[in-house]
């Protein structure tokens, strides 16, 4: 299974004046794990194909910033 969120670990120097990021992430695009667009895909309606920037929600990709606080806590 694939994630679109990939993680890697810094080098951290004991010399390094400010405190270190432990871990670091970045978003990979979903096109990247489907080798060819197959016949039959599902599609978004034009209103939410224009509003997600795609026509497949195979490829829809919302940014998420890894660093902000989620707005709602899940319980």
């Amino acid at each position: 299974m694939y994630t679109l969120r990939k993680n890697y670990y810094p080098y951290a120097s004991p010399f390094d004046p400010c405190p270190p990021i432990p871990v670091k992430s970045y978003p990979t695009p979903p096109n990247l794990y489907l080798g060819f667009q197959p016949y039959g895909l599902p599609q978004f309606s034009p209103k939410e194909a224009l509003c997600s920037g795609t026509l497949w929600p195979v490829f829809y990709d919302p940014y998420y910033n890894p660093y902000e606080k989620p707005l709602r806590e899940e319980r």
